[in-house]
């Protein structure tokens, strides 16, 4: 999965990237979340306190897949990430990116403890997946709360960077809040921005606050293509807010497909142009309107603008799908519309959908992960050093690629 965030800042004219961070065992590749713990009270730790708190909560994830290079030479692949025990029957919460593509998942504890682990469930959108291994008396995590968080406040990531440095601490501080960032799928995740060290490897693994909670779930970081090297960019990471999938997390565990509060509209952002035509701010605009979903009864209507959505100002799309993710089915939201010159309000009752938690067996992907010497879809160095293609060892010894 590929992320994408477009800066007009003159320093950064080339071209950027999020990556998400898998990483290859012969190097790192670029790919493109009962079980839930309680709340827990506690007092702030020391950095040392919390990782011998946690370290035994967190997990090493290695997977195998199959795939063929451009040469149509089919092989195996190995990938490695983090993930962190939500529950002491062996749940596990890592990223969907971590296991995407894989044919077995084997997780490793800090004691040494190696597991086959099966694939409950994921949500691609949230790029979450949920593990289990075949365990007991394991120690889970407790999950914060991470709305409560405020930039400035320190944070804590334990994980395996580039697979090879395993059950590692990094910290920093929270960068910003509610960081939007638009996938090549097209959704847009809105994330934590930190500048705790974040690398391939850690993909999947907790972000904790100072009291040894879990309040995010590391997926990404900056990444520079084809800049130089006084143009680097470091410590600008990014994670998935635990809020904004435990409500998934549970539903993936408990009921095996996934649920989601909905309403049955595709919105886009809009324009400055038309802003200023119509003479509003921003919202956004309407573009369809699924028959009999609760939108439609309430009387939104295509062309429509929402303006605001209980208390909350609507300013793009992803405002909009932020407030309907956090809401539960049955509440009601009272949306302001501009529609025609006019200003309405409506009021919509939150709907449900269900999505399955597994889809069918994917056909491998045509060509690897990352290949020696070039970028790969993300912008980030592919495998270090030949032998994962005898074709390609071939063409790049005769013609020096």
């Amino acid at each position: 999965m590929k992320t994408s965030v477009i800066s007009s800042h003159p320093l950064l004219q080339k071209t950027l990237c999020l990556v998400l961070l898998a990483c290859l065992i012969a190097g790192c590749v670029t790919i493109g979340g009962g079980a839930q713990t309680a709340f827990a009270e506690s007092a702030e730790l020391s950095p040392a306190d919390l990782y011998e708190q946690n370290v035994n909560s967190t997990v090493g994830i290695t997977i195998s897949g199959e795939t063929s290079s451009r040469y149509g030479y089919g092989y195996t692949y190995q990938a490695s990430g983090s993930g962190f025990i939500i529950s002491n029957d062996g749940y596990i919460l890592t990223n969907y990116h971590v296991i995407s593509g894989s044919k077995t998942v084997t997780v490793a504890t800090y004691d040494h403890e190696t597991y086959d682990a099966q694939i409950i469930g994921y949500d691609e959108s949230n790029d979450i997946a949920v593990l289990k291994i075949d365990a007991e008396n394991l120690k889970p995590v407790n999950l914060g709360d991470s709305d409560t968080l405020r930039v400035g406040d320190s944070v804590y990531a334990i994980g395996n960077p580039l697979g090879e440095l395993t059950f590692s601490l990094t910290g920093g501080i929270v960068s910003a809040l509610s960081r939007n960032v638009r996938t090549e799928a097209g959704t847009t995740m809105s994330l934590i921005q930190t500048d705790c060290a974040i690398n391939s490897g850690n993909s999947g693994g907790a972000l904790f606050n100072t009291r040894g909670e879990v309040i995010g779930i590391t997926n990404a970081k900056y990444s520079s293509s084809g800049m130089s090297s006084e143009a680097e960019i470091d410590n600008i990471g990014f994670a998935i807010p635990i809020n904004s999938v435990k409500r998934i997390v549970t539903s993936i565990i408990e009921n095996g497909y996934v649920l989601k509060p909905y309403i049955g509209v595709s919105v886009s952002p809009l324009s400055d142009e038309t802003a200023n035509i119509i003479g509003i701010k921003a919202g956004a605009v309407v573009q369809d309107v699924t028959a009999d979903a609760p939108a439609d009864k309430a009387g939104i209507k295509t062309h429509d603008v929402i303006v605001k959505v209980g208390d909350t100002d609507i300013n793009d799309s992803n405002d909009l799908v932020q407030v309907i993710s956090k809401a539960n089915p049955g509440d009601v939201l009272t949306f302001y519309i501009y529609r025609q010159g006019q200003e309405i309000t409506l009021d919509v009752e939150i709907g449900s959908k269900t999505e399955s938690a597994l889809k069918e067996e994917e056909e491998p992907q045509e060509e690897a992960p990352a290949e020696q010497g070039q970028s790969n879809q993300d912008g980030q160095q592919g495998i270090q050093g030949w032998g994962s293609d005898p074709f390609e060892d071939y063409f790049r010894f005769f013609f020096g690629y």
